[in-house]
């Protein structure tokens, strides 16, 4: 390339730059809003949120913008990342472009607003205050939506925000593939004879001691705490500013072991994504995940795969006995199975492996209906129960345990839920290569070598951030399209060993 085409091309990431440096103010702020924040100061963050929100919309709409976004896209043989960093920013352009400036700003304020209702809401049990912010959040998608038109169902405008190129259409039959498996093999769990012992893990656990272990398991999976920190919110979460600076959070329950170790697990997965995303994509757009469902196969990889595989708790049992006297009468097979344990829930972020996808399956059905106007929101609590019984055996007693036990909504984050159970998928489908890759992976993790998973997550995954899209990088890493199939295999052949199916 010329120098022209050099210039042009460092002015472009100086540019983008600058967005990045609007996202991770908005990030720092949003960060303390959740975690620290006192309640009276909800309403001026929300100001300056949205103050920031139309900077930020500023930059990506000016005829600066424009002017890169043509001249890059008449250049013929653009290497990868500056063909993805240049596909990336006109499509925030020609989204962000047909939405009026002062909407959007009014939109932020507004899921600023839902979200810290959504906390009241869900503290005092009381769908009732959160319901008119609810109602103003997807009124706004709707709006947004007819701005940003769409063709077969006006939800895969959404759900391409968050899972490039996955549509209804195709996570109907994922989703129906998945749904019927594990409807069959739970049938199967629970006719069995096995009946698994929790009590172990509801006794009585100190804070202190459940945040130590937490740290010790992250720093083991690979989590750099000179690069990142964890906090504790209502909803657990993670958020960077930079690969130098990734957040994590959780929620300590004293009377259940798993819950914050999990949560912690979970979102470790997702920080080491975001800390292995190299300083090249910095001034890109790119340095991120690849999408909400890729992100969310790494968070769950740690959580599921690895964290509640038996070669992970040979390694760390030893530890738990050491650290926690609760657990010194508790053979290693009670535990495991302990881990393990299915029982339908009320609880998506409690549930156990095998359900979770149907919570998922519930949430995906709900906004589907929402989106295309097939239901109101004052119907929204009852449909909630109904699907919990119809599919999951249980009813929430409460909107605490229903309705408002996610934050999603409230932040406007319609399209997202797919995402978990597409992370599922994934997931499964990376394990298939990595044992491929490294044959003997389970004496790694039995050994306590967790970085062996690491280096191949970052050399196969992180490494890429957001250049490749979700089709191209589980083509790219798995040589196979996305499937159920890997995911379906692994479940069945991991319960059946556990429930002697």
């Amino acid at each position: 390339m010329n120098q022209e085409f050099n210039n042009m091309l460092n002015e472009f990431k100086a540019y983008l730059k600058d967005i990045e440096y609007l996202n991770s103010t908005s990030a720092v702020l949003y960060w303390d809003m959740r975690v620290c924040i006192p309640k009276k100061a909800i309403p001026y963050r929300g100001e300056i949120l949205g103050y920031l929100s139309g900077e930020q919309y500023k930059l990506q709409t000016s005829d600066k913008m424009k002017e890169f976004i043509e001249y890059f896209s008449a250049c013929d043989e653009l290497d990868d990342v500056t063909k993805s960093m240049v596909e990336n920013a006109k499509k925030e352009y020609d989204q962000t472009m047909k939405i009026p400036e002062y909407r959007y700003k009014e939109y932020v304020i507004a899921t600023s607003n839902a979200e810290a209702a959504w906390e009241d809401a869900k503290e005092k049990s009381d769908f009732a205050i959160f319901k008119p912010h609810l109602q103003k959040v997807i009124d706004f998608n709707k709006e947004f939506i007819e701005y940003w038109g769409y063709k077969d169902s006006k939800y895969d405008t959404l759900l391409d925000f968050y899972e490039p190129g996955i549509t209804t259409e195709k996570l109907d039959v994922l989703f129906g593939e998945l749904r019927d498996a594990i409807v069959n093999l739970l049938d199967k769990i629970q006719n069995s004879d096995v009946k698994i012992d929790v009590s172990p893990f509801n006794k009585s656990f100190s804070k202190e001691s459940q945040d130590e272990f937490g740290k010790f398991v992250l720093q083991k999976m690979g989590f750099d705490f000179n690069a990142g920190r964890v906090d504790e919110s209502v909803h657990p979460f993670t958020i960077n500013f930079d690969n130098k600076d990734v957040r994590i959070t959780t929620h300590y329950y004293e009377n259940e072991f798993r819950s914050a170790l999990f949560s912690s697990i979970h979102e470790g997965g997702h920080a080491i994504y975001e800390q292995d995303v190299p300083d090249s994509l910095k001034g890109t757009l790119l340095a991120s995940g690849a999408s909400m469902g890729i992100h969310e196969s790494q968070s769950r990889f740690y959580e599921n795969i690895i964290g509640r595989s038996k070669a992970f708790w040979t390694c760390f049992f030893p530890e738990v006995q050491k650290r926690f006297p609760q657990f010194k009468d508790v053979c290693f097979e009670d535990f495991y199975k302990g881990i393990n344990v299915v029982n339908s829930s009320l609880i998506r972020t409690e549930s156990d492996e095998l359900t979770y996808s149907l919570h998922i399956i519930i949430r995906y059905e709900l906004e589907k209906a929402i989106i295309n106007g097939d239901v109101n929101v004052d119907d929204l609590p009852d449909m909630w129960n109904e699907k919990y019984k119809e599919y999951l055996g249980v009813e929430p007693k409460s909107d605490a345990e229903g309705i408002l036990q996610d934050m999603h909504w409230s932040g406007g984050s319609f399209g997202y839920f797919p995402s978990y159970a597409l992370g599922n998928l994934y997931g499964a489908q990376f394990l298939n290569a990595m044992k491929k890759d490294i044959p003997d992976l389970y004496e790694n993790i039995k050994n306590g070598n967790l970085n062996v998973i690491h280096l191949w997550l970052k050399d196969n995954i992180h490494q890429y951030g957001k250049v490749y899209k979700p089709e191209e990088l589980i083509k790219k890493v798995t040589g196979d399209t996305l499937s159920s199939k890997y995911f379906i295999d692994y479940l069945n052949n991991k319960y059946s060993e556990i429930y002697n199916l």
